[in-house]
């Protein structure tokens, strides 16, 4: 979800991007969450919308039990969704203090065994929004989240707000699954080598298109081809230059696009890399 770089008038409707050349994933989307109390996304509106400018695939993330139900039901009912679950960080301590975070890993982990479910995320530390008191038990939700991606093999999506070394440091620990996505990623190009070096992916949002990104864009700039994928994390962190809209998946292009010219390579080869790893990933749709 959202790392709080929101500006602008939420409720602005961006005009549709020229499509892409070749199809692409927005490998992180949430369609159980609306902007500011207004109402849910039309799920197949959303989906068309994206199909239109070649986004033809979408993973739909879940990442607390009502989300992961609703991924559940949906990565049913339209065959270009995948799915996956996870509690959130934000969303562990608060289950703990409740004496309910067990129940609530159980869940995840019945929910996650649906064939369409091919992510345990998003997962990782956030330590913006909780504070020292929830450290513990988020990371050891984290600890309970990787064991899990291990166990069922499914790929890895990582939140990580604050707290690079932590996450860095755990994955080390528990060993890393074989498909480890840093969602969102927001470091700078010494944690990106690292990243690299052990072979995780790093998925670029609409932030990597801002101003003042400069060391976001430094990051992209060194991660090779086959380790890059992009995301909206919608609807949150629309790329410019409609910063602070509500984002959606049709908005891709916008991302891939500046991508593109940070990474100095034409819009299709970025394009087939994006699907092909995808694909990797998470599997055939």
């Amino acid at each position: 979800m959202s790392k709080g770089y929101e500006t602008g008038h939420h409720g602005d409707r961006p005009a549709a991007p020229d499509r892409l050349p070749l199809a692409v994933v927005d490998n992180h989307t949430h369609l159980d969450i609306a902007r500011d109390g207004g109402p849910l996304p039309d799920v197949r509106q959303v989906i068309d919308e994206a199909v239109a400018v070649g986004v033809d695939r979408m993973v739909q993330i879940g990442c607390d039990l009502d989300g992961a139900r609703f991924t559940a039901k949906v990565v049913d009912e339209h065959p270009e969704l995948l799915g996956g679950v996870a509690i959130h960080p934000n969303e562990a301590p608060r289950l703990h203090d409740a004496g309910r975070l067990q129940e609530a890993w159980d869940e995840i982990e019945q929910i996650a065994s649906h064939p369409r479910i091919r992510v345990i995320g998003e997962t990782g530390l956030d330590y913006f929004r909780t504070g020292p008191e929830g450290v513990a038990a988020q990371q050891d939700s984290f600890r309970w989240h990787i064991d899990l991606a291990k166990r069922s093999g499914k790929a890895l999506q990582i939140h990580d707000r604050d707290s690079h070394e932590d996450v860095l440091r755990i994955l080390s620990e528990e060993g890393a699954p074989d498909q480890t996505v840093l969602h969102c990623f927001s470091g700078d190009i010494e944690m990106a080598r690292e990243c690299i070096q052990r072979g995780y992916f790093l998925s670029f949002a609409g932030t990597v298109t801002f101003k003042n990104a400069r060391s976001l864009r430094n990051a992209l700039s060194i991660t090779p081809l086959e380790q890059v994928l992009v995301e909206t994390d919608a609807p949150y962190l629309t790329p410019s230059p409609h910063r602070g809209a509500t984002n959606a998946p049709y908005l891709v292009p916008l991302t891939v696009r500046a991508m593109a010219g940070v990474l100095n390579v034409d819009v299709p080869s970025l394009c087939r890399a994006i699907s092909d790893n995808s694909e990797r990933v998470f599997g055939p749709w």
